[in-house]
């Protein structure tokens, strides 16, 4: 099996490639569009206000991304969805939360349509 790593712009799984045989230690970014658009204090705040919305419900709870999105930026919300699923895949990737999909966790690499963010069910388990 070939290895991979996340994305630690946008969270997706990076898969190795023959080209980066080499420099795989130092592969961090997808795509150049990633390298140039890093996370930095505004992806932090956006991971914070995921996990601030969580911790305000029940363990099992889940929250829709649009609900960070319109807490952030009630007027233009809508343009900064892929924002927050960025985050969350980066907070999946640190084993903090889970993405959900008609109840079921899916792979944040791959999820399409909505998703629903919940916390990591195996630490909420150990909580109680």
């Amino acid at each position: 099996m070939e290895p991979s790593k996340i994305c630690s712009t946008c969270g997706r799984t990076i898969t190795w490639r023959k080209k980066w045989a080499k420099c795989w230690a130092e592969v961090r970014y997808c795509s150049d569009a990633c390298r140039k658009h890093k996370p930095g204090a505004s992806g932090a705040a956006v991971e914070a206000a995921i996990l601030e919305l969580l911790s305000n419900r029940q363990a099992s709870a889940s929250i829709c991304p649009s609900e960070v999105a319109r807490q952030l930026w009630p007027d233009a919300w809508q343009k900064r969805m892929e924002e927050i699923r960025q985050a969350a895949r980066r907070l999946v990737a640190a084993d903090q939360l889970e993405i959900t999909q008609n109840g079921k966790v899916v792979d944040p690499s791959t999820a399409k349509g909505p998703i629903r963010l919940r916390l990591n069910q195996s630490h909420a388990r150990l909580a109680d």
